[in-house]
């Protein structure tokens, strides 16, 4: 495959899924604001620079699925990728939090799987760049488990 081929098979699948979930995300600011979370629960901020740094990771895999294609590999990176496009839409645009925790609990699973994939078809590095992914995926699983419903928009939160 060629240098451009690759480089849109690489990344065409992780920037079609920020973008949805960039989309989605629209009010999630405001909505994540008035959520009941956990007091471990990181602020707003962290999540764009989090998840830049991890699209980045995923795109590198991909460029190496790109490079010596795998099927099964293959299949579970665009997966995991469907799957991680719609846990935005389902917690933040359609407040579906049980339907969310389900996908996060799959997105994990099938994050896993690609990565034991790649081990075994003896691809360790790309195997390694899904590691943050990983990690970060199953704190995001623990995230959606805990937190509430929203409080109403102008509500005290404190009291």
């Amino acid at each position: 495959m060629n240098r451009p081929a690759r480089a849109l098979t690489a990344a065409a699948p992780p920037v079609v899924a920020a973008a949805v979930g960039a989309t989605a995300a629209r009010n999630a600011p405001e909505i994540y604001a008035r959520l009941d979370k956990p007091s471990w629960a990181p602020p707003a901020g962290v999540f764009g620079p989090v998840w830049s740094a991890l699209y980045l990771l995923i795109g590198a895999t991909g460029w190496r699925l790109a490079e010596r294609p795998r099927r099964v590999a293959t299949a579970l990176h665009l997966v995991q990728l469907g799957l991680n496009a719609s846990w935005t839409p389902l917690f933040f645009g359609a407040g579906r939090r049980r339907a969310a925790l389900a996908v996060s609990i799959a997105l994990d699973v099938t994050v896993a799987a690609e990565m034991a994939q790649l081990v075994r078809d003896g691809d360790r590095p790309a195997a390694a760049l899904l590691a943050p992914y990983l990690a970060w995926c199953g704190f995001a699983t623990a995230l959606t488990a805990s937190v509430g419903d929203p409080q109403p928009a102008g509500e005290d939160t404190a009291a």
